[in-house]
């Protein structure tokens, strides 16, 4: 098998998933899709008819998100007709995977030339839910709708998870709180010194006009005592009946595991970020990358896939990185910089004290809390993020990896070149 290249990657800024609040709100997801996938043709100055495809994540597949966005987005970008896409679904972790699916269709040597990236309008997800709940649907999502699953395996809100979590492993909110704020301190110097600007590609309006050429959702004014005095986001929630039959998001985890007194600690400022964004990853083989002049940046070292608990949901990041270092031949030691998403606090703090992991070296420009999570899109971001990083420093090796719903975790391990 030969190596699968990263060329370049792009996203847009993260706008506040929030219809009438975020800059990126009114806009068409296809638009922000198609807007990186036509800076990163531009950057790269390809021949998109030798895109051979677009591999491209979206969580929420309905409405103005469904109908096959990777290729819907790619024409719309002006991309060459025989550039074909197709559009996954892996909940949170479907960015990763489609640069891994990229990565492996290039690695077995039936494709040279792919995209991959992801899209998610938070703010139309968020109004959905709302028009749902309004009208008395449960929305997708929140908890298993499949009552095939709801005894076996039972599987509660995102948050609520989170809260039991901790509540398992004797985290603290006041450990989490803290890295709540390092979260946000982490990210304003980043922002600060420009560290994302080699990714970042502005979105205009179809009359070129910047709509948004920023992160808008860091809240750099955050301290220790403001999110003190923050309420617990789902303790009500736990508590609302689902169906006739009484069954709650709390039952549902205490179906599982009856002793579990769950203690709520995350808020919004522990948690992630409801925002939009789109992001794309450029991945050739080694022959056309050289045939073509294109300079690789990095290579895919390893990837895997991991399940775990889908009651608890939030649990297979630790276990995915052991896996794709196993795959690697690699130990801990041997990863220079680490980005785990910051879906709650929960997730990353236990990832990082399970591994043993040095702080310095975990999303050291902050990461989910502090900039939002675009479900779908959040992975190729996360990737281009390490590449840059790894680059500013001068380092080698970085390692991706994410909880999905479903109690899945996709984890990719790439190294510069």
């Amino acid at each position: 098998m030969g190596d699968a290249l990263i060329i370049d990657a792009v996203r847009t800024p993260r706008g506040i998933g929030r219809t009438g609040k975020g800059a990126l709100a009114h806009m068409h997801p296809q638009h922000l899709a198609a807007t990186v996938l036509k800076a990163i043709a531009e950057r790269n100055h390809l021949d998109t008819a030798d895109v051979d495809d677009i591999i491209w994540s979206t969580s929420t597949q309905r409405g103005t998100q469904g109908g096959d966005l990777g290729r819907m987005a790619a024409l719309d970008a002006g991309y060459d007709i025989k550039a074909s896409g197709t559009t996954l679904d892996r909940f949170c972790g479907g960015g990763i995977t489609a640069v891994n699916f990229a990565a492996a269709q290039i690695m077995s040597g039936m494709e040279d030339l792919v995209v991959a990236g992801g899209t998610e309008m938070m703010s139309m997800t968020a109004q959905m839910m709302q028009d749902e709940m309004a009208a008395g649907k449960r929305p997708m999502g929140m908890g298993s709708g499949n009552a095939r699953l709801a005894q076996s395996h039972p599987q509660s809100h995102q948050g609520i998870c989170g809260d039991a979590i901790a509540s398992m492993e004797g985290i603290s909110r006041e450990a989490l709180d803290a890295l709540g704020l390092e979260s946000q301190r982490r990210a304003a110097v980043a922002i600060a010194e420009g560290r994302f600007d080699k990714s970042l590609v502005p979105v205009t309006d179809e009359s070129g006009a910047v709509v948004l050429e920023k992160d808008e959702y860091p809240r750099p004014q955050t301290t220790a005592e403001g999110l003190a005095a923050l309420q617990p986001a789902f303790a009500a929630m736990a508590d609302i009946p689902l169906d006739k039959q009484g069954t709650t998001f709390r039952s549902q985890i205490n179906q599982r595991y009856p002793d579990l007194k769950i203690e709520h600690v995350h808020h919004a400022g522990n948690s992630s970020g409801v925002v939009d964004g789109a992001a794309a990853v450029l991945l050739a083989s080694e022959a056309y990358a050289a045939e073509h002049g294109l300079k690789p940046r990095a290579r895919i070292v390893a990837m895997a896939n991991m399940g775990d608990d889908p009651t608890l949901m939030l649990n297979a990041p630790v276990p995915a990185a052991r896996k794709v270092l196993a795959k690697a031949g690699l130990t801990v030691d041997d990863i220079d910089l680490w980005e785990i998403n910051e879906a709650f606090a929960v997730v990353a703090e236990k990832f990082i004290r399970d591994l043993g992991l040095d702080r310095d070296k975990v999303n050291v420009n902050g990461g989910a809390i502090a900039l939002g999570h675009p479900i779908g899109a959040t992975g190729a971001m996360l990737i281009g993020t390490i590449l840059d990083e790894l680059e500013r420093r001068d380092l080698k090796r970085g390692l991706v990896t994410m909880c999905a719903a479903g109690g899945m975790a996709p984890a990719i391990i790439i190294e510069r070149v």
